[in-house]
Formats: structure tokens, C-alpha cells, sequence
């Protein structure tokens, strides 16, 4: 199980850190052509958005690989969950149900680290 943690870990790791890195150093024009919504708010909140996302990513993973706070992961792992929610919502109100699926998935999995590493496999 301590290995499929992992696996999932640095899948969202990935998909985060990729995501938030494009939303923090973009122009909001130009991410606009591939994520419409960014449209509905402002240039700071989307790299507000980026930067949250990013520091995720950066706590999946960081905080074991040094052994450093390991405490962090799954409360990274919370934070990246509530994140989908809150983008889920976003897609609801915009009506994209292709957006909502994908938050869903990612927030399944974001929960499942989190269970993993605060309940039965936390350091």
C-alpha cells in the first residue's frame, strides 16, 4: 500500500506542479485559449490559484524525501483536495461537466493520500 501512496503521490505531484506552474507564470490571455474560466477572475487570483497548487505539489513530495515535517503530506494532500472542490464548483457554475469529472478524479485521489499518510501508512 506504501508503494501505491507513492505512486499517487507523485502523480498528483506531477499534474499539480504542472498545472500550478503554468497558472503562476502565464499572462492570463494566454492561458485563457486552453482554461476558460481563467477568464472570470482576476490576473492575481489565478496566480494566487498557481502558487497554492505548486506549494501542493512541493508538499507530496518534499517532506519525505528530506524527512523533514513529514506531517506535511497529508495536509498537503487536504489542501489539494479542497482545491478541487472549490474548482469543481467553479465548473458547475460555468456548466463544464468534463471539468467536474476531472476535479473529481483528482480529488479521489488527493483524498486517498491523505487517509493513507494521516491514518495506516503515515510516517
Amino acid at each position: 500500500m506504501n508503494v501505491l501512496l507513492w505512486i499517487v503521490q507523485v502523480l498528483l505531484a506531477v499534474a499539480f506542479g504542472m498545472a500550478g506552474l503554468m497558472k503562476a507564470t502565464q499572462p492570463k490571455e494566454k492561458l485563457a485559449e486552453k482554461l476558460p474560466w481563467v477568464q472570470d477572475y482576476a490576473a492575481g487570483t489565478v496566480r494566487f490559484i498557481g502558487v497554492v497548487e505548486l506549494l501542493g505539489a512541493i508538499g507530496l513530495i518534499l517532506p519525505a524525501v528530506t524527512g523533514i515535517a513529514p506531517i506535511l503530506i497529508p495536509i498537503a494532500a487536504t489542501g489539494l483536495a479542497l482545491t478541487m472542490v472549490l474548482a469543481a464548483v467553479v465548473h458547475i457554475r460555468r456548466k463544464e461537466p468534463s471539468g467536474v469529472a476531472f476535479n473529481a478524479v483528482l480529488f479521489v485521489l488527493a483524498v486517498f493520500v491523505a487517509w493513507g499518510r494521516f491514518g495506516p501508512y503515515g510516517w
